[in-house]
């Protein structure tokens, strides 16, 4: 990425900060580089003007905002600052060197460094570069308790989506509206590129379908930034009992939903590149079921496979084995046969075709889905209509009414054309 210096005026504002934070004798946090690298780091975080600019780089937006104040900040490896030279600095680093008063970080599902697996529990602890308490928002933590709350004045909320309902971390922003809701605390976000903004599409969550891999009434694929999302959260009244969280959002700048846009940190291990986020919404799916879905190989979400699966319809074969993000992957150690998606050309709808083809060329069609499959799904119609035979065309034309109904909903919340 290639980035333009800030203004004179911001110049100006971020070095009379970090001035007046020396003045105050306040002890420098230990590992953290010295506050003059530092300073020289995040002077320099802005972006071309004709590229995207995330809004954890418009330091000049929110800054003036968080003086004074304590601040909670959710957040993972995905939360950073970028630089000039292709490199960055996380938030919380960098707003601790600037002498913004943080005092808790909250992490999502993977954890605040993002090593953790799928599912994996995540337990509280102190991150080691900082110093600053870390809390788990996953496992039974999932809503940030009052007391976790008490002895803040904002919540910042700054992570990576990947646009797919099932893809947690918009449950975990339900949460944190919710309880900061509660507590009359303000939430600030900084958005981000949705990488799968481009199109809307897949059956609409029935609500007693409803999970934390899938909290509300939307399709599969929603097509919104977490700013986005977010004000759709207040404005359908999802919170408990209709209640309304004070947001302030930092939007994109530069940006349109159909502004292709590459993660430069994978949002969490199992997604490491852009064929993998641009194949999740589709391959998704093959987590309720008995197919493998790239867990436990270097291709995670661009290859799918099975022990149970005919190898003379499917060709390619793999054998999963542990691996940072997947320690016990799905038949670890057993060898699958499926198919290889690396060099799928990027994909502007949800394919169906792979898990129906699947379904049909599986050993014991009566083990091929798992209770899972519906959660994901939102709705036991897919299933069914699997079951039944149905063709991909039959089965999309069942999602239109209700995807015409969403997307006009989607229209009110829009930051973005």
């Amino acid at each position: 990425m290639r980035f333009n210096v800030f203004k004179n005026t911001v110049l100006l504002f971020v070095l009379v900060m970090i001035s007046c934070a020396n003045k105050k004798g306040d002890k420098k946090p230990e590992h953290l580089p010295s506050e003059q690298t530092e300073k020289q780091e995040i002077l320099k975080h802005v972006q071309n003007a004709n590229t995207i600019i995330v809004g954890a780089n418009q330091t000049e937006n929110y800054l003036p905002l968080l003086q004074e104040k304590r601040i909670g900040i959710v957040a993972n490896q995905t939360s950073v600052i970028f630089k000039t030279d292709n490199s960055y600095t996380h938030l919380v680093d960098s707003l601790v060197a600037l002498k913004v008063n943080v005092k808790t970080v909250f992490a999502p599902e993977h954890g605040f460094r993002g090593k953790a697996d799928a599912g994996e529990h995540v337990k509280d602890g102190i991150d080691k570069k900082t110093g600053i308490p870390i809390i788990s928002l996953y496992g039974d933590n999932k809503k940030p308790k009052p007391e976790q709350l008490n002895n803040l004045d904002l919540v910042i909320f700054d992570i990576q989506d990947v646009g797919a309902r099932f893809y947690t971390y918009i449950s975990t922003l339900h949460y944190v509206m919710e309880a900061c809701a509660e507590q009359n605390i303000p939430v600030l976000i900084l958005d981000r590129p949705n990488p799968n903004g481009h199109y809307i599409e897949g059956p609409t969550l029935d609500i007693k379908n409803k999970s934390f891999v899938g909290m509300h009434p939307i399709p599969v694929v929603h097509g919104m930034t977490i700013g986005e999302y977010a004000k759709m959260i207040n404005g359908e009244q999802w919170l408990e009992n209709g209640i309304q969280c004070e947001l302030n959002i930092i939007p994109v700048k530069n940006y349109t939903h159909q502004t292709p846009y590459s993660l430069p940190i994978k949002p969490s291990p199992n997604l490491p590149n852009e064929v993998a986020i641009n194949l999740y919404p589709s391959l998704c799916f093959f987590e309720g079921t008995n197919v493998n879905a790239g867990r436990g190989t270097n291709n995670q979400f661009q290859v799918f496979g099975s022990p149970f699966l005919n190898s003379e319809v499917f060709k390619y074969s793999y054998t999963p084995k542990s691996n940072e993000g997947a320690k016990y992957p799905k038949h670890e150690n057993k060898l699958c046969y499926g198919m290889n998606l690396t060099q799928t050309q990027p994909l502007n709808h949800l394919n169906l075709q792979w898990l129906i083809k699947a379904y049909q060329n599986t050993k014991d069609k009566s083990a091929f889905f798992n209770n899972f499959f519906i959660k994901l799904a939102g709705t036991d119609k897919l299933q069914q209509q699997i079951e039944a035979g149905l063709t991909t065309e039959a089965i999309e034309a069942t999602w239109q009414n209700d995807l015409i109904k969403f997307k006009q909903t989607r229209k009110k919340y829009l930051l973005y054309n």
